[in-house]
């Protein structure tokens, strides 16, 4: 697998640039330099609110939600989530949160 190295941390990679080891080698590391790739200034309290109910979600389903549970459970609407994660809720989101890249509709 690849690896990334961000200010002295390396992260092995996967095909699609998520985190190989999932959440369960993710660390703040991780968002930082995800925050970098992805454009975003500051990582706020609403990034956080979706990083960990994404977290939260995928350790208690082993999946990544649907977009619809997403949205309902952060109060967010996707017009939102594209803010926060420009490129979007499965790339941006799932990717800086640590999660393997979804399969389906997130």
């Amino acid at each position: 697998m690849p690896v990334v190295e961000y200010k002295g941390t390396k992260f092995e990679v996967d095909e699609d640039g998520f985190l190989a080891g999932g959440i369960d080698v993710w660390c703040p590391e991780w968002i930082e330099y995800i925050k970098e790739l992805e454009g975003i200034k500051e990582v706020t309290d609403e990034h956080w609110k979706v990083i960990h109910f994404l977290q939260d979600y995928y350790k208690q389903n082993g999946i990544a939600p649907m977009i619809r549970v997403l949205c309902k459970k952060t109060g967010f609407k996707l017009k939102k989530i594209y803010e926060l994660f420009p490129s979007g809720p499965a790339k941006g989101a799932c990717k800086m949160a640590g999660l393997p890249k979804p399969t389906g509709c997130v």
